[in-house]
């Protein structure tokens, strides 16, 4: 009798909200691209890496430089069906892209910043610094500008890239 007292009382111990969501599940981390884009993407790193991987060099805010290797934020759209090339004129140029970090932080570019006809700077979503995976503090996935002058905009820990329409 004490033996069946001490199963059902593990068992529901066992079962029990408390203990289910005690259980950590690690779900690997994906970058949302959506809004005005024709086939929305859940990016996961090895989609990443089936793109033509681009450097960057940038300097911390110690003035350390520093080589980031990732995606050109122009193709990760093109894949999406954003407008841009030949297409991106008129109306269009009333379009941004937000990015969003996991932390809430968020910045928007004019959807010409990002497109080669229109400029040579080039904006990547980082996924290592220096050959190495980007930190937890940085990653997995990080916005880096090249050249520019300040580092506000370039966004760690991303989450999603929305394209919209200004109003």
């Amino acid at each position: 009798m004490k033996h069946k007292i001490i199963l059902i009382g593990l068992l529901i111990l066992l079962t029990s909200p408390f203990f289910l969501n005690a259980q950590v599940t690690t779900q690997e981390a994906t970058v949302k691209v959506s809004g005005e884009v024709i086939t929305p993407l859940n990016l996961k790193m090895a989609d990443l890496n089936q793109f033509t991987q681009v450097e960057v060099k940038r300097k911390d805010k110690d003035g350390n430089d520093h080589i980031y290797t990732g995606v050109l934020l122009s193709d990760i759209l093109q894949k999406a069906g954003a407008t841009l090339g030949k297409d991106l004129h008129g109306k269009n140029l009333n379009k941004f892209v937000q990015v969003e970090a996991s932390d809430g932080y968020q910045v928007v570019f004019a959807i010409a910043e990002l497109d080669k006809g229109f400029t040579d700077r080039l904006v990547i979503l980082a996924t290592q610094m220096d050959g190495k995976p980007l930190s937890t503090t940085e990653g997995p996935f990080h916005i880096v500008i090249q050249d520019e002058k300040k580092p506000a905009r370039c966004v760690r820990m991303v989450t999603a890239i929305k394209v919209q329409f200004a109003k």
